[in-house]
């Protein structure tokens, strides 16, 4: 079981989750294509593809630094291409660049709306256009999306309806293309977290440093998505997957080392379904540590 090898295109893979799955895959000496705008720091946004770049290097992995905006369609083709003419083809597409503003009705501008549906859903349809003729050669081709299962409930769409359509259009993608790409021995399927992510967005944008302290680490993500990976693609496709309950069928037992504080409660994410309980043994509470 091991990544050895075989070519990952990933966008938005600069920090975060992206880039905790592009070092995932680098530790078994993976070729990884960075596909992200950021060529400069950010003064609130850490890392660039470059930094990402090194990182990837120094774990052991093969890495292009890919200047790619996924809305700009000659970008994302020229990127998918010298891609697979630099490591001779393309095993696996992770679709993780992602826009998110969440506002009401009246208060989102019209420009968020679009950006978001322009890089979330339009965006990784567009990769998925321009990857197909190279995964198709690939002998166990995959594509992945950062996105959640198919929960058509009022609460996940009444507080920001454009973000959800947004990124419930990502998974649509899925529903989609796992069909569409079957018969060509593509597995396309949906990966989602139980909780925040300890990552910029959601310091920025969901609550500062407390929802850090009570969010896992995005290994977590990255360690359910190599397990994805080694599933055979015939086989394995059309999943709505929610990152601990997958890990604990793989085997994994231990989840507490993903916190990044054990000592705070973790906080649910956005559209995980009801029905959808943590894998036995695992708790959202804080841990509880035996006395000295």
């Amino acid at each position: 079981m091991s990544l050895k090898g075989k070519t990952l295109f990933i966008t938005g893979a600069s920090r975060g989750i992206g880039l905790a799955i592009a070092l995932r895959a680098a530790r078994d000496g993976a070729n990884v294509a960075v596909a992200a705008k950021t060529e400069a720091p950010h003064p609130k946004l850490p890392g660039t593809i470059y930094s990402a770049a090194d990182a990837i290097e120094r774990a052991g992995g093969h890495p292009l630094a890919l200047v790619t905006d996924v809305r700009d369609e000659t970008a994302v083709k020229a990127a998918i291409d010298k891609t697979a003419e630099t490591f001779g083809g393309i095993d696996i597409v992770i679709n993780n660049a992602s826009a998110i503003h969440l506002a009401g009705l009246e208060a989102i501008e019209m420009k968020r709306f679009d950006l978001m549906h322009q890089v979330n859903t339009r965006g990784t349809f567009l990769v998925c256009k321009y990857a197909a003729s190279h995964l198709i050669h690939s002998d166990n081709p995959h594509i992945l999306m950062l996105s959640p299962p198919l929960t058509m409930q009022e609460k996940w769409f009444a507080p920001h309806t454009a973000y959800s359509l947004a990124k419930f259009g990502m998974s649509l993608i899925v529903l989609g293309l796992a069909g569409e790409l079957r018969p060509r021995g593509v597995a396309v399927n949906a990966l989602w977290p139980r909780t925040t992510i300890a990552t910029a967005a959601v310091e920025n944008l969901l609550g500062g440093e407390q929802i850090m302290r009570c969010s896992r680490k995005p290994e977590i993500v990255a360690d359910a998505a190599w397990h994805v990976f080694q599933k055979p693609a015939r086989n394995f496709t059309g999943q709505f997957l929610i990152d601990d309950t997958f890990l604990a069928g793989e085997g994994v037992t231990d989840f507490d080392h993903y916190r990044v504080d054990p000592t705070q409660p973790l906080f649910s994410d956005f559209f995980v379904p009801d029905d959808a309980q943590p894998p036995k043994g695992v708790s959202l509470a804080p841990c509880q540590r035996a006395a000295d």
